[in-house]
């Protein structure tokens, strides 16, 4: 079987396991992940635009409790999210000198049925949001950039996970949403006051989630199991155009879990020429493997030694870029550069759309990824 894995925010419990998590800013600047000194935990900012990457510990006076989360800023600020109780507690950390200074932003304060988990880092770097998810709502939070303090900016009916961002300003949040037993992709306007709108809904009764976007070319990998009930399954689509989504023969990998991670930007006029990372979890271990929505084929590729898997970068020009960390380089980008499209064939020519195809409603970006 093929699986697609869906990547949800941390419950209660799931937020006391060690985190694997390793955030990237929307640009590639910086990145920052919480690493381990023998048995403690602390955060670290990775430097990625300059000549070599390199990192910053930042430690602060006692060891992190492991499921802590960490976010990198555009200025190269980290932000950190601490549970302590019921409060869940938000400060950014930056070096300074030999130390780390920590200046703290506020709190959110929820009940014991309501969990938190950081966002994406949005485009700009300048502000970080977190999803705040009870049984039957989601607060998005504005935790850091704002005027003063946490702010709750958009009230979402249904439990929402994921979080992709959709264009270049960062106003524009697509969350997976949870409400009357179906999983469907809504747009939230943190412009217009939270405003929420429908984006992805294949058919009635599938479930749909919204996975990878691309502000520059409008490419959208997405899962459902519209196309083989029961199953989820990869697909692709562009926001605007009138083609249906489509689910590749090609990225379905006998007993393999298939992780899309990465979207090649800079692509404006010709969506289906972006290549797509893989994340790819199989009997033999775990590798990297890319497509383009024109390729009949997946290329698989070795992952370097300590690759944070999940985590990386696509240039423009179709370099992909893979942050690793080993005892003898504890911080390091590998460059891979993917084979190009081979045998490339015309949209059209795919394996064939789910069956009943449903137009979408426009969401307020005027974009749709139409069924």
């Amino acid at each position: 079987m093929t699986a697609c894995a869906i990547e949800s925010p941390s419950t209660g419990a799931e937020h006391e396991a060690p985190t694997t998590r390793y955030a990237i800013t929307a640009d590639g600047a910086y990145a920052a992940r919480l690493a381990l000194d023998g048995e403690s935990w602390f955060p670290e900012r990775w430097t990625l635009d300059g000549p070599e990457p390199y990192a910053v510990p930042l430690p602060g006076g006692q060891p992190e409790e492991p499921g802590t989360e960490v976010h990198p800023m555009g200025d190269g600020r980290v932000l950190i999210h601490r549970l302590v109780e019921r409060r869940h507690v938000f400060s950014l950390l930056y070096p300074t000198g030999p130390g780390t200074g920590e200046l703290a932003v506020g709190a959110v304060e929820c009940g014991s049925d309501t969990y938190v988990t950081l966002l994406p880092p949005a485009p700009g770097g300048e502000r970080a949001y977190a999803l705040a998810v009870c049984e039957t709502s989601t607060a998005v939070w504005l935790v850091a950039g704002g005027a003063a303090g946490p702010e709750r900016v958009a009230e979402v009916p249904g439990r929402c996970s994921g979080g992709v961002w959709l264009e270049p300003a960062g106003r524009m949040l697509a969350l997976d949403r949870e409400l009357g037993g179906r999983t469907k992709t809504v747009v939230v306007d943190l412009g217009r006051d939270g405003e929420v709108s429908p984006l992805l809904e294949i058919v009635p009764d599938s479930d749909d989630r919204l996975l990878l976007a691309d502000p520059d070319s409008g490419l959208v990998v997405i899962s459902s199991d519209a196309a083989s009930p029961g199953q989820e399954r990869l697909g692709w689509g562009v926001l605007g155009s009138t083609l249906p989504v489509r689910f590749p023969g090609a990225l379905r990998l006998p007993d393999c879990t298939v992780t899309p991670f990465a979207i090649q930007p800079g692509q404006v006029l010709t969506p289906e020429t972006c290549a797509v990372a893989l994340r790819v979890d199989g009997p033999l271990g775990t590798w990297v493997a890319t497509w383009h929505p024109t390729d009949p084929h997946v290329h698989h590729l070795p992952a370097p030694e300590g690759w944070l898997p999940g985590s990386g970068v696509w240039t423009p020009e179709g370099i992909l870029r893979l942050p690793y960390a080993t005892p003898q380089t504890p911080c390091g980008v590998a460059e891979l550069t993917p084979p190009t499209a081979t045998h490339a064939q015309p949209p059209e020519a795919a394996e064939p759309e789910a069956p009943r195809p449903v137009p979408l409603q426009k969401a307020p970006l005027a974009k749709t990824v139409p069924a």
